[in-house]
């Protein structure tokens, strides 16, 4: 391994280098972290704005998500080869330039590019933090105390997000969301500067231009089949042909993957089955915990018909409680083992999401926000649980990749969750409303409920219409909801049988001679 300290050594500019290093991360995490969060609260005023449909608007949340998942698989080498310093500053940067494109954004188009550079700059940012403090804490319980102030710091974004954004979007206006990352990317990149150690990893660097082009395509198509399933207006063929060069991609890519020397994705690290098996885990994070934050702003705006600022109030429960439980981490962790960390946090989640079936337009807040809160326990335990338990199941000199695909793994979840629920939840309320519409003898009820479900309630003048449309979202909801639920009980079950002790081995020895 080839290590390059880039910085002097001289004890007074190397005062608490660590700590810098430590902000410096933790701001990072909290920069791409709040976009997420504030961008989620806005999706109904963006809407209005732009004058989209509801498909619009999950490619406001996938153009980001794709680009960030599908490159956050090349951040590893990139990194390894040219330093995670410069890797992390360089993401920084170009998530502040992104941020000021979507800010001058005046159509969906412009801002859906504005919104793909921050993804790219992001899959250098957001997995770039664990090997840094990793790094600059190489002793396991400290390590732990960091990943849970991280994970804390990611929550503290994600309670100060909804808050903000509604401010912001009350106050000033939905360019003002993106104009508040400017500053703090400015921060960022002088706390990275002066704090942040440079390491490079050459010896198993190598970068995988033709993995990186299919996971790219892979991804975009099978995001976009899952979107235009059921969209007004689209040929019914086009999301069937959409999805097949998704299927024969990911064969391409897979097929890939194994001849090349060292591939984009680590098939043998999958082979240790506590780091599979966590994998599928922050996968089924993303796709079920992450993407709700789409369907929250929704329930809370379109269907019990709150305000922004009211919605990022209610949200803050979720967060809250979240950002406490990530602090205590540390704690947790020196007493619990991480498999009972993980099934606990899993457990939990499934619980509270299954139990918000019962969400309606006239659910009192008491019940609504006693939910948000278990939900923000269960993946207050279950974020943190699961970056510890996958950087232990990983070799010490692949951490940069392991922390990477974790990522890269979670962001695809939470792309395909917000397309495929997104899309599930719409294909449902559109079908409740059009039988509704039919009982009351309305001609071409199947096109009205669709049309009405893409565009909103506003989009019609007919009583009738606007009566029925509220119950027919609350049953998409609900079925998003459920889904979502299942999902992570079925994960909970997997790590509880799953052994992690019996998984460490030592590193294979490398098949190539220049492997190092």
């Amino acid at each position: 391994m080839n290590i390059d300290r880039s910085a002097s050594d001289n004890p007074v500019t190397r005062r608490f280098p660590r700590v810098a290093a430590l902000c410096a991360a933790y701001l990072g995490t909290f920069l791409a972290t709040l976009d997420i969060s504030v961008v989620n609260v806005a999706l109904p005023t963006l809407q209005d704005a732009l004058q989209t449909d509801i498909s619009g608007l999950q490619w406001v949340v996938n153009a980001y998500t794709i680009c960030l998942s599908a490159f956050m698989l090349s951040s590893g080498p990139i990194a390894d080869r040219y330093g995670h310093k410069r890797a992390w500053l360089a993401g920084v940067g170009v998530f502040t330039v992104g941020s000021a494109v979507c800010a001058m954004a005046s159509n969906l188009d412009l801002l859906l590019f504005g919104r793909a550079v921050q993804g790219v700059a992001g899959a250098l940012l957001i997995p770039g933090a664990l090997p840094i403090l990793s790094h600059a804490f190489p002793d396991a319980e400290e390590r732990a105390h960091v990943i849970g102030g991280w994970s804390a710091f990611s929550a503290l974004a994600l309670i100060l997000g909804p808050l903000l954004g509604g401010l912001l979007l009350h106050g000033i206006g939905w360019q003002s969301i993106f104009v508040i990352n400017l500053p703090l990317g400015m921060i960022a990149i002088g706390l990275g500067i002066w704090g942040i150690r440079e390491h490079k990893q050459q010896a198993r660097t190598a970068l995988d231009p033709a993995g990186q082009v299919l996971s790219v395509v892979c991804l975009a198509s099978l995001t976009y089949g899952l979107i235009s399933i059921g969209q007004p207006g689209l040929n019914s063929l086009i999301p069937i042909a959409a999805l097949a060069v998704a299927l024969v991609v990911f064969v391409l890519f897979m097929f890939v993957e194994r001849c090349v020397d060292r591939p984009l994705l680590p098939l043998s690290l999958f082979r240790r089955r506590s780091f599979a098996v966590v994998n599928l885990a922050s996968f089924t994070l993303g796709f079920s915990y992450y993407s709700c934050l789409f369907f929250f702003s929704i329930y809370l705006q379109t269907i019990q018909g709150l305000s922004v600022v009211e919605t990022g109030w209610r949200m803050m429960p979720q967060f809250l409680v979240t950002g406490c439980v990530s602090i205590l981490y540390g704690r947790l962790s020196a007493v619990m083992t991480s498999r009972r960390l993980l099934v606990a946090g899993y457990g939990v989640t499934a619980l509270a999401m299954s139990t918000m079936v019962t969400f309606t337009a006239h659910t009192p807040y008491w019940i609504v926000g006693t939910l948000f809160g278990l939900l923000g326990l269960g993946a207050g335990l279950a974020v943190p649980a699961t970056s510890m338990a996958v950087m232990t199941a990983a070799p010490i000199d692949r951490m940069g990749v392991a922390s990477t695909t974790m990522n890269a793994l979670r962001q695809m979840g939470m792309t395909i969750g917000v397309a495929f629920l997104g899309t599930l939840m719409s294909s449902e309320a559109s079908r409740v409303l059009a039988a509704a519409l039919r009982d009351q003898g309305v001609a071409k009820a199947p096109e009205i409920a669709r049309y009405v479900i893409a565009h909103g309630v506003a989009s019609s003048d007919s009583l009738i219409v606007s009566t029925l449309f509220v119950p027919a979202m609350e049953h998409g909801f609900h079925v998003a909801m459920m889904v979502s639920g299942l999902a992570c009980a079925l994960v909970a079950l997997m790590l509880l049988i799953t052994s992690f002790e019996a998984d460490t081995l030592p590193s294979p020895p490398p098949k190539h001679t220049d492997g190092g």
